[in-house]
């Protein structure tokens, strides 16, 4: 597909299912524009689906890069009016299943037996659809409750080409608008593509799940599904089937008594836990991956599915993110500065005074509000707007963090709308301070490297000698070095010299050439024979060219 044709089929999509309603026409800055825009909504056939419908049956039909999209819109009722986030939600779980596809054939080719040898029970309509890949209840012969997911076939190739439009297109965004050079698009778009075919190996999803699994084994955060690793293909996981409430069905989870602030505050230290303390984040936490176990409604516990893509940072961005967020809690805008410039995040010709007057003039008015009334993710990503006028590139390497944290406040506030991040937040990253940069971490870090320490302080003695005569053959080495630079200079000298010789004497000899040549030479032009002076000239110019050389 051509970049024309992936342009044309995005224009499409707009104008067919009339998604120009989304844009308010008073919204548009220029005359002209409003009156185009109002042109268009006039001259259009009326829509037969609301408007939020309508833009998740565009996301459904432009595929699966689309569909991630719109999951992330569907956390945001803080940034989206409610109609548009609740059609939306649908693209969670309920996008069309797999046409023409039979889940018993698809089992038995890729566990390489027939399904009645390996299941009691095989559910042929799945019990949700997703993006990427469908998921079906079952239950194994052993009598375990399970479900199979598996990857949509032949979807590979259509990430392949859409991923490959959308670089392309950032590519040419880059070249044509210089101030999106710090904006990293094509990085952004590679890892993104990364992230997509990732959740198409579900080897990958289920190392990670078992490896979160691991991470909370004995926590009542969040529980994570047991894995069946034998039944494990590329294309194909099996995992223990859970039962829960689901996170967006808030009335269901009133009704059943469940502590929504608890739950709300567990989400944000669960987000937490996972960033600074295992450095091992679920990054795809939208409310179709999320159910409540309300056994202990005063108590209730998240049920973590679909971990096929999960988030990791350097130990130099994670010191330098926790940092710079203690540092915004005690709004010490100057220490901001210093990490920015420290983490090489903006240049380091950057006027500090400047940048940190630019963040105490965007900062102090949000925290002039309630806390609880600040959406931490928004505060994020404006701070990044913020640096970004001073060349900050983007950290291709956060934007998972920045995903996963929108998500994680959304789903947050829909459960329970005075939520303070902060109060949770602050507490947690002052523990973590303490445990990882404080003194106690100072002397756990020496007393681990202990072992380590005393080994190479034994060797100190035959080490101070070995670099005595290191020093000592160094010496020498730097005295030679000395001499044949000498040696080279005088050398250099005396060709100097005898190319200046050379020169006076190549002048000399074509002066007294022309002296000698001039008598002749005259008659010659005054007789009209022009042959003599050609071959003067000749002469001349390449007694130059040798002169010169």
């Amino acid at each position: 597909m051509s970049e024309w044709r992936f342009l044309a089929r995005i224009l499409r999509q707009i104008l067919r299912h009339r998604l120009d309603r989304l844009i308010p026409t008073e919204s548009l800055p220029s005359r002209p524009g409003r009156f185009l825009l109002g042109l268009i909504q006039s001259v259009l056939p009326k829509p037969e689906l609301p408007r939020g419908d309508s833009l998740r049956q565009a996301f459904v039909e432009l595929g699966p890069v689309y569909i991630k999209l719109g999951q992330l819109l569907s956390t945001r009722k803080d940034l989206l009016p409610a109609d548009i986030v609740d059609a939306l939600a649908g693209l969670q779980d309920r996008v069309p299943p797999i046409e023409n596809f039979s889940v018993r054939d698809f089992v038995s080719k890729h566990l390489g037996s027939p399904v009645q040898d390996l299941f009691s029970e095989l559910d042929d309509e799945p019990l949700a659809s997703a993006s990427i890949a469908q998921v079906h209840a079952a239950r194994l012969i052993n009598g375990d409750e399970v479900v199979v997911k598996l990857v949509r076939p032949g979807i590979e190739p259509r990430i392949t080409e859409d991923m490959l439009l959308l670089k392309k297109l950032a590519a040419r965004i880059t070249q044509w608008v210089p101030d999106a050079q710090r904006l990293q698009l094509l990085r952004v778009c590679e890892d993104h593509e990364r992230v997509l075919l990732q959740e198409l190996d579900m080897f990958n999803e289920s190392r990670n799940q078992l490896q979160l699994r691991r991470n909370f084994a004995d926590s009542d955060l969040l529980y994570v599904p047991k894995v069946y690793a034998d039944y494990t293909r590329p294309q194909m996981f099996v995992m223990e089937r859970v039962y829960g409430t689901p996170i967006s069905h808030i009335d269901q989870l009133n009704a059943q008594g469940a502590d929504l602030k608890v739950l709300a505050h567990k989400g944000v230290e669960t987000f937490f836990t996972q960033v600074f303390e295992h450095n091992f984040f679920h990054a795809d936490m939208h409310p179709g991956n999320i159910l409540i176990d309300v056994r202990t409604p005063e108590n209730p516990k998240y049920i973590a599915l679909d971990c096929a893509i999960i988030g990791t940072l350097t130990e130099a961005d994670q010191n330098y993110l926790a940092q710079n967020l203690l540092a915004f809690f005690h709004r010490d805008y100057r220490r901001v500065v210093d990490l920015h410039l420290q983490s090489g995040w903006v240049p380091a010709d950057t006027d500090s005074e400047e940048f940190e007057r630019v963040i105490r003039d965007v900062c102090e008015p949000i925290f002039a509000k309630p806390l609880a009334d600040i959406s931490f993710g928004e505060f994020v990503i404006t701070l990044f707007q913020t640096a970004g006028r001073f060349n900050m590139e983007i950290q291709p390497q956060l934007v998972l963090l920045q995903k996963t944290l929108l998500y994680i406040e959304g789903v947050g506030r829909q459960l329970y709308p005075q939520l303070d991040l902060w109060e949770t937040a602050q507490p947690f990253m002052e523990q973590w301070a303490a445990r990882h940069m404080g003194p106690a971490a100072v002397i756990n870090d020496w007393l681990n490297a202990g072992p380590e320490v005393w080994q190479q302080l034994s060797r100190l003695p035959q080490t101070l000698v070995n670099s005595e005569q290191e020093l000592r053959r160094l010496k020498g080495h730097v005295h030679q070095q000395h001499q044949l630079i000498s040696r080279i200079e005088r050398g250099l000298v005396k060709q100097q010299r005898h190319r200046r010789f050379k020169q006076a004497a190549g002048i000399g000899l074509v002066g007294a050439s022309l002296w000698m040549l001039w008598q002749p030479l005259s008659q010659g032009l005054a007789g009209g024979d022009i042959t003599m002076l050609a071959g003067v000239v000749s002469a001349l110019l390449g007694s130059a060219l040798l002169v010169r050389a």
